[in-house]
């Protein structure tokens, strides 16, 4: 029996349609669950976190060859499921919630996971600022694309940065959209991301995020004009802030044309100049 019949047949017996609101497509070739296994490299010493377990086809498989796997699935029709699928895999702990409000998730060192794209980018940075030595995930091929884009490009923005900064990141694989049922609008890629040592220094993470997701909402002015999102959250005159926006470094580029280093060398110089107005 193909996955694509199992699918429907479980399905089919428990009564369930998938929920566009969960983002319920279903992968259903083996050929691209074998491998984002063997990118992720999984051996017995790993503890593997799976987003969006579904019906448990990757988490099976998973079990087999990893330590513990943490199968986490927000569906409460999916993890009756999940727990009777899995009811002899003692290494398999599952999860019921959502991923990005859980507290006190277990340690991991790797994710592999078909995660529902409706969470994507929130997903993403909530990935990003934790600790774990791999992930390998699929996401809508526009998506992909926005994590490696180049600057000036269409796709460049927040999100390239972020991923720029935390993780180095490879598209590995095409998933053309038949490989998910019911079957998605549109194709899908597999990515892996490797976090690192940021490539470049800001004075302050939390900060540089919050510019970045400031000026990229203006990413086709200039920087002296799309770095006012950012200076309206503090206390400055208008005045002030224009003769800031005017002095600091990169002032006459596009924003969209700025690499990340670029963008923290701006950023840096921006929060020096604001220190100095608060000392005034």
């Amino acid at each position: 029996m193909s996955l694509l019949e199992e699918v429907k047949k479980i399905l089919s017996v428990n009564k369930i349609y998938p929920r566009k609101r969960f983002g319920q497509n279903f992968l259903v070739e083996d050929e691209i669950i074998e491998k984002m296994m063997y990118y992720a490299s999984i051996s017995k010493n790993d503890s593997v976190l799976e987003i969006g377990a579904g019906l448990g086809f990757l988490t099976e498989r998973l079990a087999k060859v990893a330590g513990q796997v943490m199968a986490v699935e927000i569906d409460p029709r999916l993890v009756k499921i999940l727990l009777r699928r899995l009811y002899d895999c003692k290494n398999v702990v599952i999860l019921r919630g959502d991923i990005l409000k859980m507290q006190g998730l277990p340690q991991f060192n790797k994710v592999v996971s078909v995660p529902p794209y409706s969470i994507s980018s929130p997903l993403l940075f909530w990935l990003l600022k934790r600790r774990f030595n791999c992930a390998v995930l699929t996401f809508q091929e526009e998506f992909g694309r926005r994590l490696v884009a180049s600057p000036g490009t269409r796709d460049y923005g927040r999100l390239t940065v972020a991923a720029y900064y935390y993780a180095e990141v490879d598209l590995l694989d095409s998933i053309p959209k038949e490989c998910f049922w019911p079957i998605p609008e549109v194709n899908s890629v597999i990515a892996r991301l490797k976090p690192r040592k940021p490539p470049f220094y800001v004075k302050s993470e939390d900060d540089f995020f919050r510019f970045i997701r400031a000026v990229f909402t203006q990413k086709n002015k200039k920087v002296r004009s799309a770095v006012k999102v950012f200076l309206n959250e503090f206390k400055i005159s208008k005045w002030r802030a224009a003769q800031i926006s005017d002095s600091i470094a990169f002032h006459d580029r596009r924003v969209r044309e700025m690499s990340p280093e670029e963008l923290g060398l701006v950023f840096n110089d921006l929060l020096e100049k604001l220190k100095n107005t608060t000392l005034q």
